[in-house]
């Protein structure tokens, strides 16, 4: 991305589809209705809160809070730390002009996530996205739906 503006980024976005990874589909782990909220602290900070449900865990509750901020000028490349010691780098690599979605990644392109502002994203913006992931290298056809709405 050329360039990100990070308060349009800022409220709650909804996971609407990943690449399968150990935190959300390891071995008794089914994560179903997560969410990422970003809250600019007063001190200028931006925080996330990850929040998601365990489907085979009878719907236990998973809460993470961490810090975000910008790795480049452009704020498209960002850092992630989670209890003062994890760090990980965080890539928008997609975004409707709207900022109604977005495709966000890793370096490895072992971890991709879509987020949109509402639970679920129509068909061709889905496309899209995984369009774009194609093009930047990550195995799109591994991308699962995350499901939202799911009650226990």
């Amino acid at each position: 991305m050329a360039q990100v503006d990070l308060d349009r980024l800022l409220g709650t976005w909804f996971e609407v589809a990943r690449l399968p990874n150990l935190e959300a589909d390891g071995f008794g782990q089914h994560s179903v209705n997560v969410t990422a909220t970003y809250a600019k602290r007063s001190d200028g900070r931006i925080t996330v809160q990850t929040v998601s449900y365990n489907a085979k865990a009878k719907m236990r509750r998973t809460e993470v809070n961490g810090m975000v901020q910008p790795a480049d000028p452009s704020n498209a490349k960002l850092i992630l730390r989670f209890f003062k010691l994890i760090r990980g780098d965080l890539w928008v690599i997609g975004l409707d002009p709207e900022y109604r979605w977005a495709l966000m990644g890793t370096p490895s392109r072992r971890r991709l996530w879509l987020i949109a502002r509402t639970p679920q994203l129509d068909p061709a913006d889905h496309e899209q996205a995984m369009a774009i992931a194609s093009a930047q290298g990550y195995d799109s056809a591994r991308v699962r739906t995350t499901p939202q709405g799911v009650e226990a």
